[in-house]
């Protein structure tokens, strides 16, 4: 819009309008800087969105998750054949210490003291794992020797899962859904976030932590075998993974493309040249392929390595 003012000291507004044809072939890349954050955000705000659905419905239906925990991890299952078959755990058991190392109570949303005995499992195929073992209100002491993996990380053939109790607490009306909602989903998502945060700050130690689609479907078919709890658990938390992981400035994601969004906008409006961007988002579409490929072999030749972890 323009203001003039005559030689009568009158105003006189003028409109400057932007159209652009509905057969553009450009018609993202030519909206305003505004238009094009709102629709490449759209992915992530939906994600967002439905997560906080999920635990809404999670809280209506079910009630509140409330965790009492306990030291050590339970032993859900025992698989046929299996390394610990063989040395004697059984479906029920609890793991109270690993190798004399007393295993504490479960944080909440947290998976610290099953990630405890793992990675003492991992380290130690074909070597003997001393497990103090809770059955039946007694004690007792079990080794156990893994198995070998063909990455060469041991393994004995069970689901590990923290020592708490859950009970659903319903909320009185509306509002207390809601509160409860929100406490959930704030708690959710530190808990991603943070997560992520680690994996890049620690990749070195957590690399072997990063999941595929093979490990993510795995993953939820287990949990869906286990508790409704779990389920919609999973389900937002999947869907607040997505969300942030899409917002990261990195070229094939969303973010890449906001990042360069930030860039033109730096620049006065002025866009990157064509051959730039091309290149930038390329580079990054091979890059997420090859990840994606390499993710999906590793998990498939882990596969029971993965549901051992849950």
């Amino acid at each position: 819009m323009r203001v003039l003012v005559s030689g009568k000291g009158h105003l006189t507004f003028s409109f400057k309008i932007l159209i652009i044809p509905v057969d553009d072939k450009n018609l993202l890349k030519n909206r305003p800087i505004v238009d094009r954050v709102l629709v490449i955000s759209a992915g992530v705000i939906a994600n967002i969105v439905f997560a906080y659905v999920i635990i809404f419905l999670h809280i209506v239906f079910v009630g509140m998750p409330i965790q009492e925990s306990f030291p050590g991890v339970v032993v859900p299952e025992v698989r046929p054949f299996s390394a610990a078959s063989r040395d004697g755990l059984l479906p029920g058991d609890v793991i109270l210490s690993v190798n004399d190392v007393e295993i504490p109570k479960s944080v909440p949303n947290s998976v610290n003291s099953v990630s405890q005995v793992v990675d003492v499992i991992k380290k130690s195929p074909k070597s003997s794992v001393l497990f103090k073992v809770g059955r039946g209100g007694e004690d007792f002491f079990i080794k156990v020797t893994p198995d070998q993996n063909l990455d060469g990380s041991g393994r004995i053939g069970v689901q590990l899962a923290p020592n708490v109790k859950i009970l659903n607490e319903k909320p009185k009306d509306v509002l207390e859904a809601f509160s409860f909602t929100g406490r959930e989903f704030w708690g959710l998502t530190f808990n991603v976030v943070d997560s992520l945060k680690q994996t890049f700050l620690k990749f070195s130690q957590t690399a072997s932590k990063v999941w595929g689609p093979v490990a993510i479907i795995a993953v939820g078919a287990e949990v869906a075998k286990s508790n409704i709890n779990g389920l919609y658990q999973f389900a937002a938390i999947l869907n607040l993974n997505l969300a942030v992981i899409n917002l990261l400035p990195l070229p094939a994601l969303d973010g890449g493309s906001l990042a360069l969004i930030l860039v033109e906008a730096i620049r006065g409006g002025r866009k990157l040249p064509l051959e730039v961007e091309q290149g930038i988002m390329s580079s990054g579409i091979t890059l997420v392929f090859v990840l994606g490929i390499f993710l999906i072999i590793r998990d498939t030749l882990n596969l029971d390595f993965i549901k051992d972890l849950l």
